[in-house]
């Protein structure tokens, strides 16, 4: 029985990744005058996911050299969209690299979603649905943020929807090898979730912010410097009122 509610919650918080399917009924002209702020949401979504999220519940580990594995994981986003961008620099593809980067942080956080909602459900019942819909009000903004970074890089509104689930699925296999490996992969929990916090720091601090000094004018700056500071409260709000 325990197996079935750890399944159906996470097939439940994989589909939350839907959530951008709102945007489909946003004109196009609307949604492009909306991409700034988005990527400000996002940007901050992601920040505060970093510093209010995965940071403190690594750090309670008490594992050693601990901000190490932060560097290894801003370290590794670097080089892979290195890697990514000269993939697309010799394709000519009008997709941009920060996109791919997006997807594989988000793939990570998903897993370790995955991980501890095997964990919590192993624990107790009651604990494992709590846990549960802690975070499925984390995914919410998580997931407006994601799609919109998908958005801005170049996928049309379908992929954006398809990659974000496929991205959100890896909480299935994160929840299934912690079932079935459990203690093997609890060890390794808190160095994914300073690699995924450093992973975060990388795409909104090197990606994400250039992007949005493209509109440098006072209303436009404002707007974005607001957006930020929301996606960092919601995040941080969230964490506070329901931590995992």
């Amino acid at each position: 029985m325990v197996l079935y509610y750890i399944l159906a919650a996470v097939v439940i918080v994989s589909l939350m990744s839907f959530i951008g399917i709102l945007a489909l009924s946003i004109k196009k002209k609307t949604l492009q005058k909306s991409f700034f702020p988005m990527i400000g949401f996002a940007a901050g979504a992601m920040l505060g996911a970093a510093f209010f999220d995965l940071l403190p519940e690594a750090i309670e580990y008490e594992i050693p050299n601990t901000f190490v594995y932060v560097l290894l994981g801003i370290l590794f986003f670097f080089a892979t969209e290195k890697f990514i961008f000269w993939h697309h620099h010799h394709s000519k593809s009008e997709i941009h690299s920060f996109t791919y980067m997006n997807l594989l942080g988000d793939g990570i956080h998903n897993f370790l979603d995955g991980v501890v909602i095997t964990a919590s459900f192993m624990h107790s019942i009651n604990l494992g649905l709590v846990t549960t819909l802690a975070i499925l009000l984390h995914e919410i903004p998580q997931e407006i943020s994601d799609f919109s970074i998908l958005i801005y890089g170049g996928f049309s509104k379908i992929k954006a929807m398809l990659f974000n689930f496929l991205s959100a699925l890896t909480s299935v296999v994160g929840a299934l090898l912690a079932y079935l490996y459990f203690s093997s992969v609890q060890n390794i929990v808190p160095y994914l979730m300073l690699f995924a916090a450093g992973g975060f720091m990388y795409i909104s601090c090197t990606d994400l912010f250039p992007e949005m000094k493209k509109e440098s004018d006072f209303k436009s700056s404002a707007k974005q410097l607001i957006a930020i500071l929301i996606g960092i409260i919601v995040i941080l709000f969230v964490s506070k009122i329901v931590p995992v």
